[in-house]
């Protein structure tokens, strides 16, 4: 067994809660109230979306060579 490894993205949206992405794991999204629900929710879509790849013997996206880094910068906007 593997394990891997996945980025979250969580964007908080107007009306509550927040749409999660899987930026590796193209149209891999879900949505949860709190933090916690999206965690949950998004551990079950990343299986789901797995399980369906192995079915297919699909390749299975990793972000082994991944390397994240957050630019901050000031601007006048």
């Amino acid at each position: 067994m593997r394990i891997l490894n996945y980025r979250l993205l969580l964007k908080k949206e107007p009306e509550g809660g927040y749409t999660v992405t899987v930026p590796s794991l193209e149209g891999c999204v879900t949505y949860g109230e709190t933090v916690d629900d999206c965690i949950k929710n998004a551990r079950e879509a990343i299986e789901l979306y797995v399980e369906t790849l192995k079915e297919f013997n699909e390749p299975i996206p990793t972000e082994d060579d991944i390397l994240e880094y957050t630019l901050r910068l000031e601007a006048n906007v």
